[in-house]
């Protein structure tokens, strides 16, 4: 007789249990900023194991913070969508109407689904979005709240990928340029004389610029190989600096290398070394001033995603000047002029010299997080050491992005001139972004 009863019992117990925790319990564990920490940073795992070059990662970061924005904005009563406020880009469907979501869920949901799909390595997303979903499992968010959650990241990372499939960045794929061997222009250099990277890079469709040479720089000095102009007192800083660098000029040079791909040549063989790119490092700034701060998650984001679009445009607006200018390598010209032997202490990228990228990006990057997180606040970046490149501290963001600037001439790769335009547009840019991308209802 009270076997009949035993279905019923048990249906009532799955019941209570699928009811989970309270929303405010598990939206409060959900909305730890430290998961969506831990996924930028193994977006950047993954961006250095696949050897992507600096633009494309900075792409990769800027559509995956969008998504990961876009799908926790709805769940904020002080934030809104980005939809109207980037170039051709439309806010999502909005969730369903009086139904519950855990929105952090479906942020982190909308961040790895782009992470995986913009990147190569699939494999390295498996097993790490089956655990970290796990973790949210474990919060009592009940079953029909966790598959709504999920479900409304994956219906943000399709809209933001519909976007991105638009930006002509797979129309520019396999493009080559072509060396003019025209006095002061760019050709490549040693020792893997690569090709040129990214030269339709100003073609991508931006986020924030209305085009690609909104902000001009001004024409880099003149070639002119006399040895009283102007250019060659350029050239001359840089190989003398060269043949007396300090040892606090070599650590400057080589904390903010952020090569993706170091060639290496010994004898005949030549091999490569993986590391950061430019974009990656920046974000890991952002995460080391985020945590000391103890942002919570939606300031959290906030910060990733206009960080990423500051470092993207940022990209393309220096990409379209140094296609412009073509100019020539500190490399080449020392090596042609009057000392065959000599190289730069830093690797010479393959793409012409002005303006520096590393400068007009970390500039760029620079001023959001300043504006986002404070003038003159103090932090010490150890983003580096894992690849042996040590640790500096910085007094605020602008310290840092000036360090990274004048890191490039200590380096032998960049003129003085290229450093310091290229960091007073990355400045432009960051305004630019703050000016456009409004993330703050009433802005």
């Amino acid at each position: 007789m009270k076997n009949k009863y035993i279905p019923f019992l048990l249906s009532l117990l799955l019941w209570g249990c699928d009811q989970g925790s309270s929303p405010e319990e598990y939206n409060a564990k959900a909305s730890n900023p430290q998961y969506l920490h831990e996924t930028v940073t193994h977006l950047t795992d993954v961006i250095i194991h696949d050897i992507f070059k600096p633009p494309v990662a900075s792409r990769i970061y800027a559509y995956a913070s969008l998504a990961a924005y876009e799908a926790l904005e709805p769940g904020s009563d002080d934030f809104q969508s980005l939809g109207g406020k980037l170039i051709g880009y439309q806010k999502p469907a909005p969730p369903q109407a009086q139904e519950e979501y855990c929105y952090p869920l479906a942020s982190i949901q909308a961040l790895m689904v782009v992470g995986k799909a913009l990147t190569f390595s699939e494999d390295m997303w498996v097993d790490y979005q089956r655990d970290l979903l796990d973790k949210y499992k474990s919060m009592g968010i009940p079953s029909a709240v966790y598959k709504r959650s999920v479900a409304y990241g994956d219906s943000v990372a399709a809209h933001v990928l519909a976007y991105a499939n638009k930006d002509n960045y797979k129309e520019i794929r396999g493009y080559r340029y072509t060396v003019t061997n025209e006095p002061g222009t760019w050709v490549p250099t040693p020792p893997s004389y690569a090709d040129a990277c990214e030269p339709k890079w100003n073609t991508v469709r931006t986020f924030t610029l209305d085009s690609a040479s909104l902000y001009r720089c001004p024409p880099p000095i003149p070639y002119d190989l006399n040895k009283n102009s102007a250019f060659m007192k350029l050239c001359m800083e840089v190989y003398d600096i060269s043949k007396e660098l300090t040892e606090e000029q070599r650590a400057t040079a080589y904390f903010w290398d952020d090569n993706a791909f170091v060639t290496n040549v010994v004898g005949h063989a030549m091999f490569a070394n993986k590391k950061m790119t430019p974009p990656g490092h920046w974000l890991a700034i952002a995460r080391t001033v985020a945590t000391d701060k103890q942002l919570d998650l939606m300031h959290a984001t906030e910060t990733y995603t206009l960080a990423s679009l500051a470092l993207y445009d940022g990209f393309i607006s220096c990409w379209d000047e140094k296609y412009r200018s073509v100019r020539i390598r500190p490399e080449t010209v020392i090596n042609n002029g009057w000392d065959p032997a000599w190289r730069p202490y830093l690797e010479t990228p393959a793409f012409p010299e002005y303006v520096s990228g590393h400068s007009a990006i970390s500039a760029a990057c620079g001023v959001v997080l300043t504006e986002l997180l404070g003038d003159n606040i103090a932090f010490t970046d150890t983003t580096e050491r894992q690849y042996g490149h040590g640790v500096k501290s910085f007094k605020s963001f602008k310290d840092a992005y000036w360090d990274a600037s004048i890191s490039r001439v200590y380096g032998g790769i960049h003129f003085r001139d290229g450093v310091e335009e290229g960091t007073y547009l990355g400045e432009k840019i960051g305004h630019h972004v703050l000016k456009t991308a409004r993330t703050r209802k009433g802005e």
